[in-house]
């Protein structure tokens, strides 16, 4: 099959490199062309533009940074022919925004879903994410032997019920970082024996394997490397808070922790990993 990836950063790298994998295709554009070369090596075609991109694909994956990179790249260059072309957008964005897309892209005479992932780079080469498709039954259906490279399909929804799905989830990444970066925070200032609280926590319905995943790193400050930047997770903080104001729903926890993010981003932890919010935490 021949599917273009727009957008080869973190994971659009080895996403590409799984479909590679899987004996697709695959043409990969990024503004930072950089960026996307080194896949030529690995089979891949690199894109000069966008369009370039989408008019050699059946399906063209989106993996960009937010809804006005998306706006750019699908949009900028009028000329683009969505014909027979599915545009499917793996990246986290709102679901209202979602649903926007998905409306341009049709009155363009296109085919638009969305399936966002849920996991970290490593899953992402090992085809081991979770992949969270909104769209409809047929499109489900059509696309799902692709989707699967990726790692196991969750149907959620029509266009927008996945974009929810995955803010939902990554609210529970930042607020539970936030939350045992608190406690953990609180037994090192009272001397509290590190492991003991380690090992009640391990013991109880409190905890979550990623305190252990993410405990090193805090105790190092070693946020090098990162599987998802901090400045990505405020990115993604934000359209939680925007969402759930949209829907009525009480926001202040969420607006907390986004307020010790941009503590943390200020001490210049932007580009590191976001267990590195915890460092906004302290003064």
């Amino acid at each position: 099959m021949r599917v273009a990836l727009l957008g080869t950063g973190l994971m659009g790298f080895p996403m590409v490199q799984t479909l590679i994998g899987e004996g697709h295709e695959v043409t990969a554009y990024n503004r930072t062309r950089e960026k996307a070369e080194p896949l030529r090596e690995e089979g891949a075609t690199i894109a000069e533009t966008s369009s370039e991109a989408i008019t050699s694909a059946e399906c063209t994956i989106l993996m960009l940074t937010d809804a006005p990179a998306i706006e750019a790249e699908l949009f900028g260059d009028s000329q683009i022919d969505f014909t027979s072309k599915t545009i499917l957008q793996m990246g986290t964005i709102a679901p209202e925004e979602s649903r926007d897309f998905a409306k341009l892209v049709k009155t363009k005479g296109g085919d638009y879903f969305e399936a966002p992932v849920l996991g970290n780079k490593s899953h992402a080469a090992k085809g081991e994410l979770f992949v969270m498709v909104g769209g409809t039954e047929s499109q489900f259906q059509r696309w799902k032997i692709l989707l699967s490279a990726f790692g196991s399909l969750h149907h959620v929804g029509p266009v927008g019920s996945a974009a929810a799905l995955k803010l939902a989830l990554n609210q529970l990444i930042a607020s539970l970082t936030a939350a045992f970066g608190l406690s953990l925070a609180l037994v090192r200032k009272n001397d509290v024996h590190l492991e003991l609280f380690m090992d009640i926590l391990r013991d109880s319905a409190l905890y979550s394997p990623q305190f252990d995943k993410k405990l090193p790193r805090i105790l190092q400050q070693d946020y090098d490397d990162p599987n998802f930047p901090t400045k990505h997770l405020l990115k993604d903080v934000d359209l939680i808070v925007q969402a759930a104001e949209s829907a009525g729903i009480e926001s202040s926890g969420i607006v907390g922790v986004r307020q010790v993010i941009k503590n943390a981003m200020e001490k210049g932890y932007d580009e590191t990993d976001y267990s590195s919010l915890v460092e906004g935490l302290t003064g």
